[in-house]
């Protein structure tokens, strides 16, 4: 078979699969949409060097991750750095405990997991925080990927992945302290 009809026949199956993953890393559907048809592009030009040693899906999914990465580093590198002052006074002591606030009593954490407003209300929490620590959060808590692949995927520092995790945390606490636990 010729290299145009096999990545014509990889387009018509592979897509929406493509889509799916790239839309759950971006959380865009234009910029998944970009990046799947990147892919391709890569596919097309790289061709040869597929061999067929894994399964075109597998290969195809490798490259949608290295696009995602490639897009979120150019996209952290001119993002605005992000203050916590609302957090913290002058002193590094909480400025609000409530977001300390113990969230036992509003019931079981595999009771909230299970309660879909709760699942909306986190949802929309995390489309607030930037996109360099929304992605790096749902590869690590998410994806449940190890530290240093995560670190090594998207080329931050074991230490810099830690302290954007903990803030994204905190920036998540803080948005369901208000929008979810203040309500019950």
């Amino acid at each position: 078979m010729m290299k145009n009809e096999v990545l014509k026949n990889w387009i018509e199956q592979y897509s929406e699969p493509l889509l799916k993953k790239a839309f759950y890393l971006l959380s865009d559907k234009e910029e998944a949409q970009d990046i799947v048809q990147d892919v391709f592009i890569v596919a097309f030009s790289s061709y040869d060097s597929f061999g067929g040693k894994s399964q075109p899906l597998t290969w195809l999914m490798a490259i949608l991750k290295r696009k995602v990465a490639d897009f979120y580093r150019k996209k952290y590198r001119s993002e605005p750095n992000i203050r916590l002052d609302h957090f913290f006074d002058e002193t590094g002591s909480w400025k609000n405990n409530d977001v300390l606030n113990d969230w036992n009593a509003a019931g079981k954490e595999s009771e909230l997991l299970d309660d879909q407003d709760f699942n909306k209300t986190l949802e929309e929490c995390m489309e607030e925080l930037p996109s360099r620590w929304k992605i790096l959060l749902k590869m690590y808590y998410i994806e449940e990927k190890k530290a240093p692949e995560v670190s090594q995927e998207f080329n931050v520092s074991t230490t810099n992945l830690w302290k954007i995790l903990q803030r994204s945390r905190m920036q998540l606490r803080e948005c369901l302290e208000f929008n979810w636990f203040s309500r019950l």
